[in-house]
């Protein structure tokens, strides 16, 4: 049986939001935001989530979050000085690793500029090997969990 999530293009499917601001430096010669700059996007919206929401401490935690795996899927240009909304959801959770539906929004738009995945493992900071999520950390991510069943 195959899991369907609901669309990652609208805004409704996401379950929290941060405000991100576009730089000068995001444009590309072609005067739009490059490519790669989404990924800093994406990974600005999850870890945001984690720092705030999960008690994730980036500097001094034993358990830090390894990016395995990204992907990207464009819809529509945007371009400095245009303000965006990064949405976030949570896709699968497993014993260490969460998979994060991601959308990029321009703000106050319903549907995405940009989606799509962003997956961490959770691995002790000083073996490298992977942690299991729990605690506070898996409380805040299961609060984002979405499933066919589910609507924001």
């Amino acid at each position: 049986m195959s899991h369907q999530l609901p669309d990652p293009r609208q805004r409704g499917n996401y379950r929290w939001y941060l405000a991100l601001a576009t730089r000068w430096m995001d444009n590309d010669i072609y005067g739009h935001v490059n490519n790669v700059t989404y990924y800093s996007y994406f990974d600005t919206v999850a870890n945001s989530f984690l720092i705030r929401e999960c008690g994730l401490d980036i500097h001094a935690g034993e358990r830090i979050g390894f990016v395995v795996h990204s992907e990207c899927n464009y819809v529509s240009a945007l371009a400095f000085p245009q303000h965006l909304e990064g949405g976030l959801r949570v896709n699968r959770i497993g014993n260490s690793s969460v998979q994060y539906g991601i959308a990029i929004f321009r703000a106050g738009s319903q549907e995405a500029s940009a989606h799509g995945t962003f997956t961490h493992v959770f691995v002790d900071r000083e073996s490298n090997r992977p942690v299991p999520i729990d605690g506070v950390l898996r409380e805040g991510l299961e609060r984002l969990l979405v499933t066919t069943d589910s609507s924001a």
